[in-house]
């Protein structure tokens, strides 16, 4: 019984959101606060999630699917639960003494209270559902906001009171109520559930059949389907591991069957899978929050985002390709494969919502989350030109995509709001502009030692966390430094994402190579070592995109077009060296040649390419003149 109450609470959440972004009750004449709003939205997720999640890890509502009994509820989950409804509670039903509060600039007593019931149960959730990596960060941040008048050096400061922080939390505008809730609560909630009913309408399938048919043929053919799937897909899906799940029960296996190593095939869909959330248009809905949080169009963002995201496959999918070709491996054969006409006759229809989506986002300038909304009901609408009965979204399948998308938007949910604890006391306090000031500082202004710092940074805060919260978190902490640099905010904020996003197959916490190698039956480090080499573009593409601005398509035409071609080429090469095998296997000598000479081919001006070419050239002489002194004893 439990059970079913979850369930029905999740799709009426899921329902509630659908209604307040798509503006009906605007229409009917009422109106919620955002604040309210969030509040309503946190304290949703918040239930949810202590329903579920066990305080000493494991899911709860797993057990009880299995055992087909509800699991009781400790005692203390239901005062976590009371405690968060008081908290969130008051700020739904008493908004006018929050505006009052707001104008005052401080709170009293009782508020206090509420904020500390509020924050308290919501570093546990964050607990449970991310580790305790995250709520160490934010309590750290907290106390040294506190102590600020009893630290040394740059961490100094005035201190703040017990109810300074909590007003800061609860009422300003930067707390758990803050922007980072906004984006859960009006944005990604969306284009979760999108995504959801996106696979239930069959397109997972969908894309694979279509990649298959148009890569298949070729040597290495499911690893390169799995690319061209896992980059079409993921870029809706919302996040790399559950990507990495739909797909990867598809492709690793045919990967494996035509003479891949577990590893290799793993490994593959574990970087294919993440990099669905740097390509447009969707960015697994990371390119609206970008777009809210540095406040430009989010048509600039997809654009800027486009060229990066091509070269980042594009590396993968010569990786896959020499491989195959290094190792011997056939292609399948085309019997085996499925025809490409009939497969896009049979599933055109998926490409609609998308359409639909890029339509009102960019030409009717929609804001993000009603765009989502439309391109929503155009999914349930051409769902039915499906073949397939059972890909039909019909009222039954709907709710339980409903169900599906909230599940994951929960743990997104308590996390940001989490994050706005952080916020608020680094705003307060300042330490976080003095954090972009330290590291620009410890790198003496240098730029590309500033660059490795804040990369590093990125890489170690994005292990663990999913990549809506990760980005959140880079954006407040690490992005400033660059801006302070000089970077651009949309350079500065993408290449946070790419080195955030290289935690997910990066080991030891890399998420993504957990559920591939899960699938493949390989060693988690073996995996990950192999994502690493064929995901080497998350390292290697932001810096060049940060000092070559022509990668995001700003400057001249000639600029652009030259940036573009040379990457391209560099991209190619540096595939080939970190493979070892060009036109034959590749000395360590000819490795390092090459991939110095890729670096400069991807980098900035005229000069430092051309340099590249030379080195390049130098390298793949030796084997050019072997195969064609081969070719002639033939």
């Amino acid at each position: 019984m439990r059970a079913k109450l979850e369930s029905w609470f999740c799709r009426a959440l899921a329902i509630y959101h659908l209604v307040l972004v798509g503006e009906v009750p605007i229409r009917f004449g009422f109106y919620l606060p955002q604040q309210s709003h969030r509040a309503v939205s946190l304290l949703g997720a918040l239930v949810l999630i202590f329903l579920w999640m066990r305080a000493a890890g494991g899911h709860r509502g797993a057990e009880a699917q299995t055992r087909e009994a509800a699991v009781r509820v400790p005692w203390y989950d239901w005062l976590l639960i009371v405690s968060v409804m008081l908290g969130s509670g008051y700020i739904l039903i008493f908004f006018d003494q929050i505006l009052a509060y707001t104008e005052n600039g401080f709170i009293d007593t009782k508020a206090t209270v509420l904020a500390l019931l509020l924050a308290l149960p919501l570093l546990e959730a964050t607990r449970r559902v991310a580790g305790s990596a995250l709520p160490i960060i934010i309590l750290s941040f907290v106390l040294l906001a506190m102590f600020q008048a009893y630290l040394p050096g740059l961490l100094y400061g005035q201190g703040y009171a017990i109810d300074q922080i909590a007003y800061a939390a609860y009422i300003g505008d930067s707390g758990i109520f803050g922007l980072p809730l906004g984006i859960a609560a009006n944005i990604a909630v969306v284009f979760l559930i999108f995504g959801s009913l996106v696979q239930r309408a069959g397109a997972g399938r969908w894309f694979m059949d279509l990649a298959l048919a148009l890569t298949g043929w070729s040597r290495g053919g499911p690893a390169k389907a799995a690319v061209v799937a896992s980059a079409l897909f993921g870029s809706i899906s919302g996040g790399p591991s559950s990507n990495a799940a739909t797909t990867g029960v598809l492709t690793i296996p045919m990967m494996k069957t035509i003479g891949y190593t577990p590893a290799f095939a793993a490994a593959v869909e574990a970087v294919a899978s993440t990099g669905g959330m740097i390509l447009p248009p969707v960015m697994g809905s990371m390119a609206f929050i970008m777009a809210e949080w540095i406040d430009v169009p989010y048509a600039t963002i997809a654009t800027a985002a486009l060229t990066p995201a091509i070269l980042y496959y594009l590396i993968v999918f010569v990786s896959v390709h020499l491989q195959a070709v290094k190792h011997g491996i056939r292609a399948m054969p085309r019997k085996e494969l499925p025809d490409f006409w009939p497969v896009l006759r049979a599933g055109w229809h998926h490409l609609i919502g998308v359409a639909v989506l890029v339509w009102y986002l960019v030409v009717k300038g929609h804001p993000p989350g009603l765009a989502g909304i439309y391109a929503c009901m155009a999914v349930v609408a051409t769902s039915f030109l499906a073949h397939d009965r059972g890909h039909w979204l019909t009222l039954r399948r709907i709710l339980e995509a409903f169900e599906e998308g909230i599940a994951r938007w929960v743990v997104i949910a308590a996390i940001t709001g989490a994050v706005g604890i952080m916020i608020g006391a680094l705003e307060l306090s300042g330490v976080g502009i003095k954090i972009s000031q330290f590291i620009v500082e410890l790198s003496g202004g240098n730029l590309y030692l500033t660059l490795l710092l804040v990369g590093v940074v990125s890489l170690i805060v994005g292990m663990g966390l999913d990549a809506t919260p990760a980005y959140v978190t880079l954006a407040t902490l690490m992005a400033p430094a660059l801006v302070r640099l000089g970077v651009p905010d949309i350079a500065a904020h993408l290449y946070v994402v790419y080195w955030g996003l290289a935690s997910f197959f990066t080991p030891p916490t890399c998420l993504a190579v957990f559920v591939t190698a899960s699938i493949a039956g390989s060693r988690i480090w073996e995996t990950g070592w192999e994502s690493v080499k064929l995901g080497v573009a998350a390292f290697i593409v932001p810096v060049a995109f940060v000092l070559n601005g022509g990668l995001l398509l700003r400057g001249s035409a000639t600029t652009i077009v030259v940036a573009i071609l040379t990457a391209c080429i560099g991209a190619c090469l540096l595939a080939a060296g970190v493979r070892g095998y060009l036109a034959g296997a590749l000395n360590a000598l000819q490795r390092v040649l090459l991939c110095v000479g890729a670096l400069l081919l991807i980098g900035p001006g005229y000069i430092p390419p051309l340099i590249g070419l030379a080195l390049a050239a130098g390298a793949m002489l030796p084997a050019m003149l072997a195969r064609g002194a081969r070719a002639r004893g033939a």
